[in-house]
């Protein structure tokens, strides 16, 4: 740390969002107010033993922008993307970084002479959704965030819900269309038929074939430039077979909010991510009306169905909340 003079007495706790692309901490007090922030490239960490040296990196210079020290650390969470093993405190797998069985916990508790707590990245969404979001007070709460693939979480009576040696509520695996020779593992899941990827080459397809001119003249053909904002404004300007694709996904997805519903009996299901921000009225409306179609008459005024309330790296402050939960339990 640098020689800046500590302006907080306080305790404070950590927030970590492994991203696959950029590593996020931030520094909170009691009132989960930002008093620090860092923010690192992950690409660049060659394997899990150089990402953990970058992880304390980064922790350390959000504490330096936060003008505290270690020792006034009550707890780090860490949001973790792929599964986890929440007795173990093991990161089990990181496809996008290519971490296996990295044990996380252990190293930034040794490192900063703390506890350290991890979930997986979508549960801390979540979990930030219903400490200060849109699922305030709900006593059972799902969170589904549709982006390059679905990831969801829940909360149960302020309880993320995790299995005992992995993270759960892998909801994008769903099998929607499975292979009926029974050979292998083929078919199709919602993640496959709901996803941002999905819309967006379809998209592609449709402006291709001419049936979409202003995503056309917007950013072509280029999956990589087909944006939930660009794929909104398309819709805006009349391509309705943009909307077409955007409510066919919708729709199937609310095909697995029904399935949720009559799993769990939630009664608040937060839809969040780039395509809810960028198009709430069509997106949500239509995952709302799919699912009402398909759960039980008794179900129907059992849940609501609402967009998130929070930013992209809420989820720091959902980890740092979990973080306490666990260590004041």
């Amino acid at each position: 740390m640098s020689k800046k003079k500590r302006r907080y007495e306080g305790r404070v706790w950590v927030g970590f969002d492994l991203g696959g692309t950029k590593m996020l901490a931030k520094v909170f007090n009691d009132d989960y107010q930002t008093l620090g922030r860092a923010k690192q490239k992950t690409q660049g960490a060659k394997g899990s033993k150089s990402g953990l040296s970058r992880m304390e990196s980064v922790i350390d210079e959000a504490l330096d922008d936060a003008g505290v020290s270690p020792d006034q650390i009550a707890g780090i969470g860490v949001g973790c993307p792929g599964p986890i093993n929440p007795d173990a405190g093991v990161l089990v797998e990181a496809p996008n970084l290519g971490w296996r069985n990295v044990p996380i916990e252990d190293h930034l508790g040794d490192a900063f002479d703390c506890r350290a707590v991890i979930c997986n990245d979508v549960d801390a969404g979540v979990y930030a959704e219903y400490e200060e979001g849109a699922a305030r007070d709900a006593s059972c709460a799902v969170g589904i965030f549709p982006g390059t693939g679905i990831g969801a979480g829940a909360v149960i009576d302020g309880k993320l819900v995790q299995g005992a040696a992995l993270s759960c509520m892998e909801l994008g695996h769903i099998p929607l269309f499975p292979e009926t020779s029974g050979h292998g593992e083929g078919g199709t899941t919602l993640e496959m038929e709901c996803s941002r990827l999905k819309i967006a080459s379809e998209s592609a397809r449709a402006a291709y074939r001419g049936l979409a001119p202003n995503l056309m003249k917007a950013c072509g053909t280029d999956l990589s430039n087909i944006t939930s904002g660009k794929i909104a404004a398309a819709i805006e300007k009349g391509d309705i077979e943009i909307e077409n694709i955007v409510r066919r996904a919708a729709t199937l997805l609310g095909c697995g909010v029904a399935t949720v519903v009559h799993l769990m009996a939630p009664d608040v299901i937060v839809l969040g991510g780039g395509l809810v921000e960028a198009m709430p009225g069509i997106y949500v409306d239509t995952v709302r009306q799919s699912a009402l179609d398909r759960v039980l008459p008794a179900y129907r005024d059992s849940f609501t169905i609402v967009a998130a309330e929070l930013e992209d790296d809420a989820g720091v402050m959902g980890c740092a909340a979990w973080a306490r939960e666990i260590i004041e339990a």
